[in-house]
C-alpha cells in the first residue's frame, strides 16, 4: 500500500548536506527522505514525509551540527597544510622571465630598430615599400 507524502522545500542556507541527510530520519521517522533541490532558482533540500516537516528547533539543530562539521573540516584541513613546509614564503616573487639587456645602448629600442630587413620607411612610403600616390 502505497502512501502519499507531503514535500516541503528548505533553503540550505547552514545546512550541510551531509547532516541533514543523516539526521532526516531521526527527526522525521524511517520514510522521510530528503535530496538537493532549486525552488524558485534558490537551491535547498526538498524533504518528503508522511508528517510534518521539520520544525524550527530541528532546523536549528541541523545548522548547529552543520556549523560543527564545517569547523571540524576547516581545522582538519589547516592543520593538514601547516603541518606541510612551504619550499619558499607566500608572495614572494618569481621570475617568469627577463628582458634583454643591450650593453652598447642604454635607451629602449623601438620597433624601427628590430626590423629585421634594415630598410627604412620614408612618410610618402607605403607599409610594402612603394612610394604612395599621395601629394606631399
Amino acid at each position: 500500500m502505497s502512501q502519499d507524502k507531503n514535500r516541503y522545500w528548505i533553503p540550505n542556507l547552514d545546512i550541510s548536506k551531509k547532516v541533514i541527510m543523516q539526521d532526516i530520519q531521526y527527526y522525521l521517522g524511517p520514510d522521510a527522505t530528503v535530496r538537493a533541490y532549486t525552488h524558485q532558482g534558490e537551491d535547498g533540500y526538498l524533504i518528503s514525509t508522511p508528517g510534518e516537516c521539520l520544525t524550527d528547533e530541528q532546523i536549528d539543530d541541523i545548522c548547529r551540527k552543520s556549523k560543527e562539521v564545517w569547523e571540524k573540516q576547516a581545522a582538519a584541513r589547516s592543520n593538514k597544510e601547516s603541518d606541510r613546509q612551504l619550499k619558499r614564503p607566500l608572495h614572494q616573487p618569481v621570475l617568469v622571465s627577463r628582458g634583454s639587456r643591450s650593453d652598447h645602448s642604454s635607451r629602449p629600442r623601438r620597433h624601427s630598430d628590430e626590423r629585421s630587413d634594415g630598410l627604412r620607411r620614408r612618410s610618402g612610403d607605403n607599409r610594402y615599400g612603394r612610394e604612395s600616390s599621395r601629394k606631399s
